[in-house]
């Protein structure tokens, strides 16, 4: 929890029961602009938890097929005051390209922008095969919310979190669901692990771009406790993905790709 209080804001609210107010003083939490250079060029700005900023800018790139690898970085800084990042890297200049002319608003919190518009990436089907039991799904569904220490204290986040098959967990929060995504395949990247034989919970629904962001990084299974909008079905069932929704309890549907829950 300490580690956490730097990124919250004290502020004065009335609270309202019936006909009477109180005053009280709450907490929220701190946004802020991340610039991102890539190769000595200011390259996006993002707006953000100014927290795991090094991995949110890898896993960011490597969503948009910018860098295809973490063997491509050759560089990576973090400015004192944590609102610049600063990478050199082997890059994809299509990709970036891309990037600047597509341009498209995601509709993840945040506001977030994508290049990966429908056709602009060729990625391959994902046929990894390897079976998970339900019982696992439900188990660290009530984990991964039962653990959200940020949104417990400020109600203003999203997360996500990777989940190995040897029990390993990895997980950030963050303002927006898109950069919870990115920020934590962005730290396995970074410690060296291997994504392919994993599951990704997520908050929140199960739109396009974060099944998308799914695809990019070859994650075979993507977990939600909501719902998933009829495009995200088509673009999971359309990529190899197995998507679930509506994980509660010992409950959840099956979407797309569901050989790989052991039912």
């Amino acid at each position: 929890m300490d580690n956490n209080q730097k990124y919250l804001k004290s502020v004065i609210i009335d609270k309202v029961s019936g006909n009477e107010a109180v005053e009280f003083d709450d907490v929220t939490i701190e946004e802020s602009r991340l610039n991102l250079y890539l190769n000595g060029e200011k390259a996006i700005s993002m707006m953000c938890i100014p927290i795991d900023q090094d991995a949110h800018a890898v896993g960011f790139l490597m969503s948009e097929n910018v860098i295809s690898s973490i063997d491509d970085v050759e560089e990576l800084t973090v400015s004192e005051d944590g609102l610049t990042v600063d990478i050199k890297a082997k890059i994809n200049e299509g990709s970036l390209e891309n990037l600047y002319t597509e341009k498209t608003l995601v509709s993840g919190c945040g506001g977030g922008v994508t290049g990966n518009v429908e056709g602009s990436v060729e990625i391959p089907f994902n046929q990894i095969s390897f079976q998970v039991k339900p019982e696992v799904i439900s188990r660290e569904v009530k984990k991964f919310y039962e653990e959200s220490e940020l949104y417990k204290l400020t109600g203003c986040v999203h997360k996500a979190m990777i989940y190995l098959l040897d029990g390993t967990t990895v997980t950030s929060e963050d303002i927006g669901r898109h950069n919870a995504i990115d920020k934590v395949v962005g730290k396995c990247k970074l410690k060296g692990l291997d994504t392919t034989k994993s599951v990704l919970f997520v908050s929140g629904r199960l739109s396009s771009e974060m099944v998308t962001k799914a695809v990019m990084h070859k994650v075979p299974i993507v977990v939600s406790r909501t719902a998933p909008t009829y495009l995200g079905v088509q673009t999971a069932h359309k990529h190899g993905v197995t998507l679930i929704g509506f994980a509660r309890g010992k409950r959840m549907n099956l979407y797309t790709h569901q050989g790989r829950i052991d039912v």
